[in-house]
């Protein structure tokens, strides 16, 4: 009986570009009592490791938090594997406002003490005891009451690429240190003010708010769904986004955009950015936020002590990191002494706000259009193939590549295939290929570049 991962990341990563399948990113989180978490998770991993689930998930006595993706021709499959346990029947499920089919490679379920650590004890604390829940259009509406008090409850690397406006954000690492700090900042205001939270998905702000009307805190309200739900509201409904830049998810893409607008800048240079990555160098790997200048300066690491670690033979790098855990680093988050940019700026103290710097709008976009999607790639002749779903391309077109791995690649085509056979143009149904002078991934897009 299988119970964990047979397969590494990377032949994970190939199999999912050979199976050509779209995946969807969702998110989804349940407070309910779990008497025996352990089988409860060996059940989980039983059901969804035939359905090629891959993600995140905590389960613990007081529910389950997961963040995982599947195959979409799965979704309903999986939906039955959550629903036959009473407190996951019609359970909200948050999809993702950018899809990426390598956000997770592997399926882990992991057994928690909690599914959001808290540090809290005391067992008068009732979790179930929540605020009141709020769409988009009335979380909009409170925002602008001058009675309200908006409380971002992320951690500062998340809050620091995208938040509501006006939203405080404690510059904290966890979400443990917030909720004493919160309280005492607002201690003064448990009856006159409307406290109003918001976090990624709405699992952070369900604690929160019980946390603080246990508190005594009486007009508490919570973002339903989080951020992601909200961005899923506003556009379906047509609604002004109150939350600018980008939201930080916790997969392969660390960033969903929602609006234009780029609220926060690289760690060392201070160019606006809102890029995160992990440091290159194996042995650090720490999260910062870092702008293409600068990546390809410090070959996408953080300090020039790493830059020399990554041109180390394989065998020294291994012995230099031997016995170090470095596992916090990757969430260590734009806190080290060796961002340049990042320890020059004056502290603001436990809140900060958006005004704190100029937000900056994204130069205007390209003019494109979607031409198609990939559907092979082969390595030794660097011959890329897609599948013409929309419009048409030609020889002399200029397109763009796009993928969450691959990143944004321009190039001319000056040859290709249709159908096997050299041809000047690909329409709508055609399989084209052309040589690229990098790998392109299954779930790579393919425009033609209009201006």
């Amino acid at each position: 009986m299988q119970l964990y991962n047979t397969l590494s990341a990377e032949e994970r990563a190939t199999m999912i570009d050979d199976a050509g399948k779209q995946r969807l990113t969702l998110s989804f989180y349940a407070y309910a009592q779990i008497s025996n978490p352990t089988q409860f998770r060996n059940e989980l991993f039983l059901a969804w490791n035939p359905l090629e689930v891959l993600g995140r998930i905590y389960v613990a006595n007081e529910g389950i938090n997961a963040q995982l993706s599947i195959p979409a021709d799965n979704f309903y499959d999986f939906k039955d594997t959550i629903e036959i346990y009473d407190f996951m029947k019609g359970i909200r499920l948050n999809i993702a406002v950018e899809q990426d089919d390598h956000s997770f490679l592997k399926l882990t379920v992991k057994v928690r003490d909690k599914i959001v650590a808290d540090g809290l004890v005391d067992e008068t604390f009732d979790v179930t005891n929540i605020g009141i829940h709020l769409k988009a259009n009335e979380f909009n509406e409170l925002l602008e009451d001058p009675n309200t008090i908006v409380v971002d409850m992320r951690n500062h690397y998340e809050s620091e690429i995208g938040h509501f406006t006006n939203a405080m954000k404690p510059d904290v690492d966890t979400f443990r240190e917030s909720l004493p700090i919160i309280e005492e900042q607002l201690s003064e205001h448990k009856q006159d003010k409307k406290l109003l939270m918001y976090c990624t998905g709405g699992i952070r702000c369900e604690k929160a708010s019980a946390y603080f009307k246990h508190k005594g805190f009486e007009n508490v309200y919570q973002l339903e769904g989080g951020i992601i739900e909200y961005t899923r509201q506003v556009k379906a409904e047509g609604l002004e986004s109150k939350f600018i830049g980008k939201n930080f998810v916790f997969d392969h893409r660390l960033g969903e955009r929602i609006t234009d607008d780029i609220v926060s800048q690289c760690h060392q240079c201070g160019e606006p950015c809102d890029v995160h990555t992990n440091c290159t160098n194996e042995g650090c790997h720490l999260l910062f936020i870092q702008c293409d200048s600068c990546k390809q300066k410090m070959e996408g690491c953080c300090s020039t002590e790493c830059v020399e670690v990554i041109h180390l033979p394989e065998e020294e790098q291994k012995a230099i990191r031997r016995g170090i855990k470095n596992g916090n680093k990757i969430f260590k988050k734009g806190k080290s002494d060796v961002l340049t940019f990042k320890n020059n700026i004056e502290s603001y103290g436990v809140f900060t706000t958006e005004e704190t710097k100029k937000v900056l709008k994204k130069e205007p976009k390209l003019k494109k259009i979607y031409i198609g999607k990939g559907t092979h790639f082969f390595p030794k002749a660097n011959i890329a193939q897609f599948l013409i779903e929309e419009n048409e391309i030609k020889v002399g077109d200029t397109i763009l590549i796009k993928g969450s791995t691959t990143g944004e690649q321009h190039m001319i085509i000056d040859e290709m295939f249709v159908n096997e056979i050299a041809s000047e143009k690909a329409v709508s149904g055609d399989t084209c290929t052309f040589k690229v002078p990098f790998r392109i991934r299954l779930s790579d897009k393919l425009y033609k570049i209009l201006n």
